[in-house]
């Protein structure tokens, strides 16, 4: 659906509104399949959490390696979900042919679709059911949303908000989807101004930065995932 209604939009870099486009491709997909993920995986953990607590009262096995099992079980799934996503939405919508960029926008997208579904996992873990974990987990999503510098550029947020940007995991989503597409283009747009120094001045991405994003996409995933195992360690909600 993504590829047919934004097809080859990701080549054209002549304007600042074509290059808008291909920058609202991104965020719309990395919100819409991954609130997808995290919302979809709620329900499942909290049944499964169920089916825990009366086998650890029988003392087949603890928190820890129940937790690890979780969480090591989605990493495969999420992993041919992103390729089969990236694969035909690359080609469609029309990025540059390029292994090195197919590789990032496959690296963002994966990692990105793993936090979002340990996200899933985490506020189910730390919230009596899945119903209460789906309303607190809207609540991040809105939140996500504002601060992931698409809505408003970071350079164009009140400096007393600017902190939460950086710690919105949407937001460095975004930062490396953007800067390894189109970070390194040196294309004049409008006949002004180049691709990269317009991401510079608009956004503040800059493609030499994709080393520090690619750790934090990381750091994201497994604080979600080690937040989920402490709370399934930590927190019963069972009833007797």
């Amino acid at each position: 659906m993504f590829g047919t209604m934004f097809w080859n939009l990701g080549s054209k870099t002549s304007k600042q509104q074509d290059l808008f486009n291909a920058i609202g491709v991104m965020y719309a997909a990395v919100l819409f399949l991954g609130v997808q993920n995290a919302t979809s995986v709620q329900p499942v953990v909290a049944v499964e959490r169920t089916v825990f607590y009366r086998e650890r009262a029988a003392g087949m096995y603890s928190a820890m390696p129940y937790a690890f099992a979780q969480s090591l079980i989605e990493i495969p799934h999420v992993f041919a979900q992103s390729a089969v996503y990236a694969i035909i939405t690359y080609a469609m919508i029309g990025y540059q042919w390029s292994g090195e960029k197919f590789f990032w926008y496959l690296y963002f997208l994966y990692f990105t679709l793993l936090y979002f579904t340990f996200y899933g996992m985490m506020s189910v873990g730390m919230t009596p059911n899945h119903h209460i974990a789906s309303i607190i987990s809207a609540a991040f999503y809105s939140i996500w949303n504002i601060f992931s510098g698409f809505i408003i550029p970071r350079p164009r947020m009140p400096v007393w908000w600017r902190w939460y940007y950086w710690v919105c995991p949407v937001s460095w989503t975004l930062y490396g989807l953007i800067a390894s597409q189109y970070g390194d283009v040196t294309d004049l747009m409008d006949g002004t101004q180049t691709v990269k120094h317009f991401l510079r001045e608009t956004y503040g991405f800059r493609h030499d930065f994709l080393g520090v994003i690619t750790a934090v996409i990381v750091g994201f995933t497994v604080l979600f995932a080690f937040i989920f195992a402490v709370s399934i360690k930590v927190f019963n909600f069972q009833r007797r």
